[in-house]
């Protein structure tokens, strides 16, 4: 494995665009390792270039699907690695990048070299197995949702924070109308129907990886449909995570019964795919980069940041 270090030093002796001709160099190696098509997601999400990154440079939106395409365009196999490092971003998104990844594969591997949260995590759960390192983290499903306020200001929270403040403010004021105005103001911000939306949201993403999981990694399995839903649940409950951004680790994963390979397992796709990892967070940190949507082949779509 090249260490992130080796990688930068590698970088500093080629000019121009060294970090792109050394990051396609590995995913082709990891490619050529695996006898598998390649395609790498990732964003800047982890790094210091995420502050201030488009709201579409981060999250799992609508235009990646193009991203995919493009990174799609003239790859030969019928199975997949997928290289995620994401914080998640909408259901719907990943949705529509399933549908069309299960057109052409088989199979597909994803491959969580550091975080693949949230709505990442779903796009795992709709792969036949999840390759982890021991440092490797997945996370709760429950849905981001992004809003733009009363006050013409976009935010973004989780669904269920949504419906617990609504809660604890219909509990409060029950107690003691005198905190009504209190919190009347803060609510009033949020748009019509909110709450009936995060609800739904938080049903679709359940109900969409519970049946990704039986059609998928658990396919042929007796108590495939059980055993979905039962990971589904847990991934989906807030209480039992208590934060949107817990980490979930190799050693939880598997013992709910996901299908995780480890990474450590096979040293040499551990070099390889670390080695992409660290050429991809490279590219991010020296460039205004802020998420990459690459095949082996050096082919796909990237989204900078224009205002650094």
């Amino acid at each position: 494995m090249a260490t992130k270090h080796e990688i930068a030093e590698e970088i500093l002796t080629i000019k121009n665009t060294a970090q792109d001709s050394i990051r396609r160099k590995y995913l082709k190696s990891l490619s050529e390792y695996t006898n598998r098509d390649v395609i790498l997601y990732c964003t800047a999400y982890s790094t210091s270039k995420a502050e201030g990154a488009p709201n579409n440079g981060l999250s799992l939106v609508q235009e990646d699907i193009q991203g995919f395409m493009t990174a799609m365009h003239g790859q030969s196999k019928d199975q997949l690695d997928l290289i995620i490092h994401s914080p998640g971003g909408h259901v719907e998104a990943v949705e529509q990048i399933i549908n069309y990844l299960r057109s052409k594969y088989s199979h597909i591997r994803a491959i969580v070299p550091q975080s693949a949260m949230s709505a990442a995590t779903m796009l795992a759960c709709a792969c036949d197995e999840i390759v982890m390192g021991k440092h490797s983290a997945i996370g709760p499903i429950d849905p981001q949702m992004t809003f733009r306020m009363a006050n013409n200001i976009i935010t973004t929270a989780p669904a269920h924070s949504i419906i617990n403040e609504f809660n604890q403010a219909k509990s409060e004021i029950s107690q003691n109308q005198n905190l009504a105005p209190i919190w009347i103001p803060k609510l009033t911000q949020w748009p019509a129907g909110i709450l009936d939306i995060c609800e739904k949201t938080i049903r679709l993403a359940k109900e969409k990886v519970a049946l990704w999981l039986e059609s998928y990694m658990f396919n042929g399995e007796q108590n495939a449909h059980q055993k979905a839903n039962d990971i589904a649940e847990w991934l989906g409950t807030y209480d039992n995570h208590l934060t949107h951004g817990r980490p979930i680790d190799i050693k939880t994963a598997s013992a709910k019964g996901l299908k995780i390979v480890k990474l450590e397992d096979d040293q040499v796709l551990q070099e390889n795919v670390l080695s992409v990892f660290h050429a991809s967070i490279l590219t991010i940190e020296i460039t205004n980069c802020v998420k990459m949507i690459e095949n082996d082949k050096g082919i796909g779509v990237f989204i900078h940041n224009q205002n650094r």
